[in-house]
């Protein structure tokens, strides 16, 4: 008698320990699943998930129950010209050279005193002394908060992301994140509103004073997009930076290679966002049937797409299993547009606002880290196992190098 063949449960502990083989599982068998526990459709084919993010019948209305309870109602859920119009009055503070003149001190800074802490040690866990401390400090300061609330914002950080990858329903991460809103919240709202008042040369006095067409953000909007730029833009370069490094000291001659010449650090991040995405999964919503790979979503039903399935998938990538900085099949040009061939920012009209400010962190921090470490390896000579399910990571990198 032949078994049968099952697919794999998103939410297992087998899952959990080794997704990469569930996933190829996945992409040949199960293209499209329905998972009774989550109450969504999973699929994992790179053609079907960029579809997910890039045509329009594919909305972001889950992020009414998703997001909205703990950020409040942010950009993500906007559609027509309500996202365009919010878009537009926040996406010039992220790009590039406005990003790079006016906020590139800081980000400098950040990095470099978190470095210093630890140069000369000789061994450091980078997720603890770098990682997770880096991107959030930097955007308290980017907002003009005060520094000595740097550690209160790890706090609602951490907060916010155990509600958000909280697949399982656990009540009492759910209840933490919640009263965590209310902090946030309480914190934020009287903040805003002296700013609006006593503008500085800051972030949140962009947000207060950016207008178009006469429409600027409420208390709350800009409330709500700075609890979102907390999360969305601390986790992917905190995960991002952990797994960077990782994947290049587990690949030696790689390393070096960066080491040499720094203008590939760019590569070596998109290869990293291909091979080990800082976010495994994003949900969407059809507005109307639609069919997949597999079978026919039905309008309103959730869509769980499997961007570290979708990075993987050799019917789009060759050897997608193997790490290549130098990859031919990834083009390093537009990796950090709407239009790149990864997945991990998402793509088209809710492409991440904040791809190059991620960029130009890891830019800087790669950079430092190298500077201060040679003879990087593993403490205990073994690569950490990833963690997490909705993002994932080592959850600790311990390190040991000789200080430069």
């Amino acid at each position: 008698m032949t078994a049968t063949l099952e697919p794999p449960d998103i939410l297992s502990p087998e899952f959990a320990r080794d997704p990469y083989s569930a996933y190829r599982l996945l992409r040949d068998e199960f293209p499209l699943v329905w998972h009774e526990g989550m109450q969504t459709y999973v699929i994992s084919r790179y053609e079907d998930v960029q579809r997910a993010f890039k045509d329009p019948v594919f909305t972001s209305e889950n992020y009414a129950w998703q997001l909205e309870p703990v950020h409040g109602r942010t950009i993500l859920q906007m559609e027509g010209r309500e996202h365009s119009t919010h878009r537009s009055l926040v996406a010039p503070a992220f790009r590039g050279k406005e990003l790079q003149e006016h906020f590139g001190p800081t980000i400098r800074r950040n990095s470099r005193e978190l470095v210093d802490a630890f140069r000369a040690d000789g061994h450091v866990d980078l997720v603890d002394a770098y990682a997770t401390r880096f991107p959030i400090n930097v955007i308290v300061d980017m907002l003009g908060l005060p520094r000595t609330d740097h550690d209160r914002f790890h706090g609602w950080y951490t907060s916010i992301m155990g509600f958000l990858g909280n697949l399982a329903g656990d009540e009492a991460v759910a209840a933490e994140g919640l009263r965590t809103k209310a902090e946030f919240e309480d914190y934020m709202i009287p903040r805003i509103r002296e700013r609006r008042e006593n503008p500085g040369d800051d972030l949140l006095s962009t947000l207060c004073a950016a207008e178009i067409d006469g429409e600027s953000m409420t208390d709350e909007e800009i409330k709500a997009f700075c609890s979102l730029l907390l999360t969305a833009g601390g986790e992917t370069t905190d995960k991002a930076i952990t797994s960077l490094m990782a994947d290049l000291v587990a690949h030696p001659e790689q390393l070096e290679a960066v080491r040499r010449d720094r203008s590939l650090i760019p590569a070596a991040f998109a290869e990293t966002l291909r091979w080990s995405p800082p976010v495994h999964m994003i949900m969407r919503q059809p507005s109307e049937d639609v069919t997949l790979s597999g079978g026919v979503v039905e309008a309103g039903r959730t869509v769980t797409c499997l961007i570290g399935a979708a990075n993987r998938d050799d019917r789009r990538f060759d050897r997608p299993d193997v790490f290549d900085v130098l990859r031919a099949d990834l083009d390093h040009s537009r990796a950090f547009s709407a239009a790149a061939d990864h997945l991990a920012f998402c793509l088209g009209r809710h492409f991440c606002v904040g791809a190059l400010l991620s960029l130009f962190e890891i830019e800087v921090g790669m950079n430092d880290l190298l500077d201060a470490m040679a003879d990087i390896r593993f403490a205990g000579g073994e690569a950490p196992p990833e963690t997490g399910v909705f993002t994932r990571a080592p959850g600790r990198l311990l390190l040991e190098f000789t200080p430069r």
